[in-house]
């Protein structure tokens, strides 16, 4: 019989034993970034926007400049490359050309949410709604009686686009969809948990006043529109005052409802951070910090990919399904070499390794039954890597 050796089980240890004051140190303050991050990138559009300001901190240029022929593709070059503002590319041009094939890490910037409908505005008893359409896989029930923001850009009829952030500041209203209250809701409590809310019932409440100027309009409408008009005005009159906008403009408009919260500290020992976002803000997070941690030139082409439309099964021109990253290597490749392009795109693609970066449920006890515990990531554990 062999003597007990420890080495030949795997030993799972939470990494802060391993940590010195100086690792502990420097964890909490990548968690004070990454919470400041995930407050300037609710959104995908708000993603990209704050991270091309990161990037252009950083020695990052704009890959249209390489595309134009106004800057040359030489190794050690730091690029971005939008796209439609809804999803990036960012990389390091390596040692060896992109028929060598790239290392690429891939997440997605979407997250579940509320999208306001095309006309989403309407009046009843003397309230004021937003119609909205849920996105990606949420618990309706979570998003009653919360506060709530609305985030997104309107395209005004002269071309000017206008970015949206209502809610996230201490003086700023926030808004909220109603909920039954318990004592009355004794049927809703009977229902399973998908049916407490459904989706015709998460409508944004936006106003309540009604319109007091009603001199534009004669004696013998003025009753009419009291009744009909009055809150639905009143708030058309505030968002043209405040925006310049009418009601048409929503047809034009891409607008989110998101969880009016900052991220926080969670714990005595702050040792979570609770945000709305983290799927899959985190991996995108972590992505672009390696990316611009790099110092020396690497051998092959670094890239991050970042992705839209994953909630949905990333369809749409921004997401995975699309050509984007194709054309992005096409365009690669265009800088490099004068002919054969589409085989070296292809030689590219056929040589190029990426990492799927996205979130994974960690173990946890008040939900035991849903994991199986010795195949289950364990947060403190560090990167949980899924076959």
């Amino acid at each position: 019989m062999s003597k007990y050796n420890e080495n030949l089980e795997i030993k799972k240890k939470n990494s802060w034993y391993s940590m010195d004051e100086t690792l502990n140190a420097d964890a909490f303050d990548v968690c004070e970034k990454y919470k400041d991050f995930l407050n300037k990138g609710k959104t995908e559009r708000e993603f990209v926007k704050n991270t091309i300001s990161i990037l252009s901190a950083n020695g990052f240029i704009d890959f249209n400049e390489v595309i134009s022929g106004k800057v040359k593709a030489i190794p050690g070059l730091k690029v971005y490359y939008g796209n439609r503002g809804r999803s990036i590319f960012v990389g390091i041009l390596g040692k060896k050309g992109p028929e060598y094939g790239l290392k690429i890490v891939g997440s997605h910037i979407d997250s579940p949410r509320l999208d306001i409908k095309p006309t989403p505005l309407y009046e009843d008893s003397e309230i004021a709604y937003l119609k909205t359409h849920y996105y990606g896989g949420i618990k309706k029930y979570q998003w009653v009686a919360t506060p709530l923001a609305l985030h997104g850009i309107i395209m005004k009829k002269d071309g000017e686009t206008l970015f949206v952030s209502v809610g996230e500041e201490e003086n700023e209203p926030r808004f909220i969809i109603s909920d039954i209250l318990p004592h009355l809701g004794r049927e809703q409590l009977a229902k399973p948990g998908n049916s407490i809310i459904n989706a015709e019932q998460l409508n944004l409440i936006i106003g309540s006043i009604p319109e007091k100027d009603l001199s534009d309009f004669n004696e013998a409408d003025k009753s009419d529109k009291e009744k009909e008009l009055s809150v639905k005005q009143s708030i058309l009159t505030l968002l043209f005052d405040k925006y310049g906008i009418n009601e048409k403009n929503f047809m034009r408009a891409e607008l989110q409802v998101v969880p009016a919260v900052k991220a926080f500290d969670v714990g005595f020992d702050r040792g979570f951070i609770g945000s709305y976002g983290h799927d899959d803000r985190i991996c995108a997070f972590t992505s672009l910090e390696a990316i611009i941690s790099i110092k020396d030139v690497p051998e092959h082409t670094a890239l991050c990919y970042f992705a839209d439309k994953e909630e949905v099964g990333s369809m749409g021109n921004t997401g995975a399904r699309s050509n984007a990253l194709e054309y992005f290597i096409s365009e690669l490749c265009a800088a490099y070499y004068d002919s054969n392009i589409s085989f070296m795109k292809d030689r590219c693609l056929s040589r190029s390794r990426l990492l799927s970066a996205d979130v994974t449920a960690a173990y946890d006890p008040t939900f035991a039954e849903v994991f199986d515990k010795t195949n289950a990531a364990f947060a403190g554990h560090g990167i949980s890597v899924s076959k």
